[in-house]
């Protein structure tokens, strides 16, 4: 029932998990015996706080000594950022690799998959999406028979990015001719669209796919006792299990706070166990965080804005303390167990801490720091598209100079091959809104980043920016030229000749009415064959 922690006494949030650690042991054990052997995928799904997070550090200890351990997580407030879990888990070898290194192991995909992964500048070209995932495919596949044995393990997957999710899903695929281990955790029902295709796609391919369910009443019983002591009575340890319905997560707060409250685990001190829980999660956790102080809940806002990695000096700047006051806050917060870390940067303790102090900051104060956060982060030298995460938070207020980092931002995603997190940027742009000069050239390059995803979407922002004042005539003719081929993809080749013959009949003689007529003659034959066809 219970497993053992590294170094002797019971590690609280496996027990009960048996059975998904031997399919651990198992996959890392054939894994590690033959370098012929076909890769794993095991993906561990369950509810907040049920324990995933605690089987992934199983895994990894598992795993240490034995294989190369790559690891990274998804994180709620950074699910816009684009390649961010993959360059987690990935950066980190690459970077030890000598520039020629790198060149030789991406081989052909350093173009395409270096930008994507941080660790080259884009080309200048728009790479497509399905490119740039294969080229992702391509380069673990080469890097897992340089690190062989090699055990990749994502978390929180719910909250990766889109671009990680259609990469971890495409490679999932290919694991059987592969010699690496891919284990993965997310909580069901919380991704949508794409993301959700992409998950499922992931759990089709698992061997196996288990969902962690909550401890029994005996196991919360003999975690109780683990922790206070084996007097804990039997109502007690029954009271413990029926305040945290069995959650993991939960029953070792809980403990923890049985502990600093010195309550003894007895039938008479049941009834103040609903009290104590209530403090660990939602209104209660952030009454809890106020207690401590204004500095130390700025500071935490901060942490949250920031979301992962956290940098003490940056969560100072955004909470407007000095630092030594900061690290005093940080010291507070590890007290509490709301956060962990060091000079490496701060973590929550759990995400559903995060989340708790991140819905806690008032909608007014939470936009303001998430636009300190972009301006921070862009002064730092990182870019508009590392700021771009911030500037969707940011409430619409008629400034050109954001629809300018937006349109910026748009850009570089588009040059590492995101056109989602590009369309992102614009969509929020236009809410901003843009000044009439710029509002038809918004509108276009939104037509421009969802032209292959979307032709419908396409065709309606190509149409309106058309229909404005501000376009130059060489971007007016690639945007009519645009339209037509998101015509033809949506099954409208009519529409699509029409829009052309138009354009061409308002403009003289010379190269721009030329590739009118050029695009004009390749539907027109693709029309013909198609009416024509089979006769």
């Amino acid at each position: 029932m219970t497993q053992g922690r590294p170094g002797g006494g019971t590690w609280a949030p496996l027990w009960e998990r048996d059975e998904e650690i031997g399919a651990a042991e198992r996959a890392v054990s054939g894994l590690c015996s033959d370098m012929t052997t076909e890769g794993g995928l095991l993906v561990f799904s369950g509810d907040a706080g049920i324990g995933k997070t605690a089987l992934m550090a199983e895994v990894r200890r598992i795993a240490h000594g034995r294989a190369t351990v790559w690891a990274a997580r998804g994180g709620e407030t950074l699910k816009s950022v684009p390649f961010n879990v993959v360059r987690q888990l990935l950066q980190p070898a690459l970077v030890a690799l000598s520039p020629d290194e790198v060149r030789e192991y991406l081989g052909d995909w350093y173009e395409i998959a270096g930008p994507a992964l941080g660790i080259a500048e884009p080309g200048g070209g728009r790479p497509e999406p399905q490119a740039v995932c294969d080229g992702l495919v391509a380069v673990v596949s080469r890097l897992s028979r340089l690190y062989w044995p090699l055990v990749l393990l994502v978390d929180d997957a719910h909250w990766a990015d889109q671009e990680t999710l259609r990469w971890l899903a495409a490679f999932a695929e290919r694991l059987d001719d592969l010699p690496v281990l891919v284990v993965v955790a997310h909580r069901p029902g919380e991704a949508n669209g794409d993301s959700a295709r992409h998950l499922a796609r992931i759990g089709a391919a698992a061997r196996p796919a288990t969902q962690l369910r909550a401890l029994t009443p005996d196991a919360a019983a003999g975690l109780t006792r683990a922790t206070l002591g084996e007097h804990a009575d039997a109502p007690f340890c029954r009271e413990v299990w029926a305040v945290t319905g069995g959650n993991p997560y939960e029953s070792v707060e809980l403990l923890a706070k049985v502990q600093d409250a010195e309550l003894e685990p007895v039938e008479s001190s049941a009834a103040e166990l609903r009290a104590l829980n209530r403090s660990a999660r939602g209104r209660g956790l952030v009454a809890r965080l106020e207690e401590l102080g204004t500095d130390v809940t700025r500071f935490a806002w901060a942490a949250a804005i920031l979301g992962s990695a956290i940098s003490v000096d940056l969560a100072a700047s955004l909470a407007g303390l000095p630092r030594d006051g900061a690290e005093q806050c940080a010291e507070r917060l590890r007290a509490a167990r709301i956060v962990t870390g060091g000079e490496e940067g701060l973590e929550f303790v759990h995400p559903l801490i995060a989340s708790a102090v991140y819905e806690s900051i008032p909608p007014a104060t939470r936009t303001a720091m998430h636009g300190r956060a972009a301006w921070a982060v862009t002064r730092s030298g990182r870019g508009a598209a590392a700021a771009s995460r911030h500037l969707l938070e940011v409430i619409p207020d008629d400034d050109p100079e954001l629809v300018e980092q937006l349109r910026e931002a748009a850009t570089e995603h588009l040059a590492v091959g995101a056109p989602d997190a590009a369309r992102s940027c614009l969509e929020r742009a236009l809410r901003e809104p843009p000044r009439p000069a710029v509002h038809a050239r918004v509108l276009y390059e939104l037509g421009c980043a969802t032209l292959l995803t979307s032709p419908v979407t396409t065709i309606g922002h190509l149409r309106e920016a058309l229909s404005m004042r501000g376009l130059s005539q060489d971007l007016r003719v690639d945007a009519v030229c645009r339209l037509s081929q998101a015509l033809v993809h949506n099954d409208q080749l009519g529409e699509g000749l029409r829009a052309i013959t138009e354009e061409a009949a308002r403009l003289p003689a010379g190269t721009d009415r030329l590739r009118l007529q050029a695009v004009h003659f390749m539907w027109e034959g693709i029309h013909a064959g198609e009416e024509d066809s089979p006769g």
